[in-house]
């Protein structure tokens, strides 16, 4: 999605890289007609590139005499982020019982990268002969679902009454939950904390996945243990109870759930026995905790903005020692960082029009230094098509300018900032901002940047920086709050770190993924944070 500029008047634990398992469904429409007295009897074979050829990942069962197919059998793959995923789906005619794809009538193929699909949740394209025609009408849909539940559950329980079981003083009650096992045996999900010298103990809310307490099945029984701590370890069993998550999602505020805690030996020794207390289920909430992918596939679109250093510490870019100079194989490390990090974000966003933007160049007619310019020289639509288009303008704009200085930050992180908060007025996840800035040294305007970033921190946005060259980036470390809280020269503290600092360097020897791989690893984490930190559920979410 493109944007233009107006006329003038805590964060979740989770992996360090997304990785999930996305579910593929097929269908084909008006497939080739391949079968002489009968219809075609299609299936389809998932392929992935690896290391530049293709691997087949699994097939669909044959769908007889149907050349309108639905397949039931399902691709399963793990989802990736940071890694461009090329797929292929290719579709035969079964002939014969021959696992060799060679034996059977290709009826046509389409390839895409996973990025591509989970992004649009569901596409529809024209099937391709080898010879990149189309393949008569023949059509394929391809529809993902995230492999999850992404379901948790929050529980806030007390007890009242509890069996005192040291000699000197009250009890200290715990609770330990349980679930059964494959084994048949019981086997720990949870333990709460300890509640010193009390009968009538108050514990912490707190939340676990609904897969983790009894495996998404509402109905299964759970086990409920509640002992006496004792330092040694040897803790003094209080009472048991079994219950399900149904059950327990009768608790509501105002009229809280009560469960008997009951010691079967005292219950078998003494008639008149009752209960070792009441455990009290005050109040029970099913949630869903969303992902980065539950958001994509809601239609959050990734608005990506390129800001290029034109400083003259770069060096004259007609010179090989130049920065900016661009090699008889067409790239430098300016180059090389737009591809990494744009052949990712590019699968997210349906217009793949990007802004363009540079700073610290002196732009004809009047040599005026800019620190916020169309490389495009367009200022009122500074969008290129796609990674190709960004490039192509960046190396038509190198004999037009001058570069100059000094190295401003601020007025690009401040300029995709306004467009940040315009879609904040939405009030939902629509648009998450990422800005990738590429420079070769130390930042000029270090107290404005850091109160850029601390007031871009409230927005959907997140800024990448690669440093190229061979600069002292102690600056822009940090300004990466992986170690340290982002302060703004007033005082004010980051609200979340949106700043992945990358020096280029390190991957000069090493294969190109690998710098997609670091720049965007913590990015679905960021785009996640903000989300769930303004309360918004990923667009077309369901109900827990």
């Amino acid at each position: 999605m493109a944007y233009t500029v107006p006329p003038s008047p805590a964060g979740p634990v989770g992996s360090q890289y997304c990785v999930c398992k996305v579910e593929l469904s097929i269908c084909g429409q008006n497939l080739l007609d391949r079968d002489v007295t009968s219809k075609s009897d299609p299936f389809c074979v998932l392929f992935m590139e690896v290391n530049g050829k293709w691997v087949e990942l699994d097939r669909t069962e044959t769908a007889v005499n149907n050349l309108n197919p639905a397949f039931a059998k399902k691709f399963i793959v793990d989802y990736h982020f940071e890694e461009v995923q090329k797929l292929k789906f290719a579709l035969f005619d079964q002939d014969k019982s021959s696992t060799q794809l060679y034996e059977h009538d290709f009826l046509g193929e389409f390839s895409c990268t996973l990025g591509t699909i989970v992004s649009s949740k569901k596409i529809t394209r024209t099937l391709l002969l080898g010879n990149g025609k189309p393949a008569g009408k023949g059509m394929i849909t391809i529809a993902a679902q995230e492999l999850s539940d992404n379901r948790v559950i929050t529980l806030s329980m007390a007890g009242r009454k509890l069996d005192k079981k040291d000699l000197f003083g009250k009890s200290d009650p715990f609770l330990e939950f349980y679930k059964p096992g494959d084994d048949g045996k019981w086997m720990l999900v949870h333990r709460t904390e300890v509640i010193k010298y009390t009968l009538d103990p108050v514990w912490k809310p707190f939340t676990v996945p609904l897969v983790s307490l009894c495996d998404g099945e509402m109905e299964k029984l759970i086990k409920v243990v509640c002992y006496d701590y004792d330092s040694d370890g040897g803790h003094d069993f209080i009472g048991e109870f079994q219950t399900s998550v149904a059950r327990l999602c009768e608790a509501q505020d105002a009229s809280p759930l009560e469960l008997e805690c009951i010691n079967p030996k005292k219950q078998k020794k003494k008639k008149n026995y009752k209960n070792s207390g009441i455990i009290i289920v005050k109040s029970c909430k099913i949630t869903r905790d969303f992902s980065f992918l539950d958001y994509i596939l809601g239609g959050c679109q990734l608005m990506f903005t390129v800001g290029i250093d034109f400083t003259a510490s770069n060096g004259n870019p007609q010179e090989p020692s130049s920065l900016h100079y661009i090699n008889p194989l067409g790239t430098n490390e300016y180059l090389s960082a737009i591809w990494a990090v744009g052949q990712i974000i590019q699968d997210y966003d349906s217009d793949k029009m990007f802004p363009a933007l540079g700073f610290g160049a002196q732009l004809p007619p009047d040599w005026k230094v800019s620190h916020e310019f169309a490389i495009n020289f367009n200022p009122r639509n500074p969008f290129c098509s796609g990674v190709e288009g960004i490039v192509q303008a960046y190396s038509a704009c190198l004999p037009h300018i001058r570069f100059y200085g000094p190295t401003n930050f601020s007025p690009i992180i401040n300029h995709v900032a306004r467009f940040a908060a315009q879609a904040t007025q939405q009030e939902t996840a629509s648009q998450y901002f990422i800005l990738l800035i590429i420079t070769d040294g130390v930042i000029s305007d270090m107290d404005e940047t850091r109160h850029a970033v601390v007031q871009a921190s409230k927005l959907p946005m997140s800024i990448i920086i690669v440093g190229v060259g061979n600069a002292d980036f102690a600056a822009m470390e940090f300004l990466d709050g992986d170690s340290r809280v982002l302060h703004s020269y007033t005082g004010e503290e980051a609200v979340r770190d949106i700043v992945q600092f990358v020096p280029f360097r390190n991957f000069r020897n090493v294969p190109k993924e690998t710098l997609a791989k670091a720049v965007l690893a913590e990015l679905p984490q960021q785009v996640v944070q903000y989300f769930k930190h303004q309360n918004l559920p990923p667009i077309n979410s369901e109900p827990a």
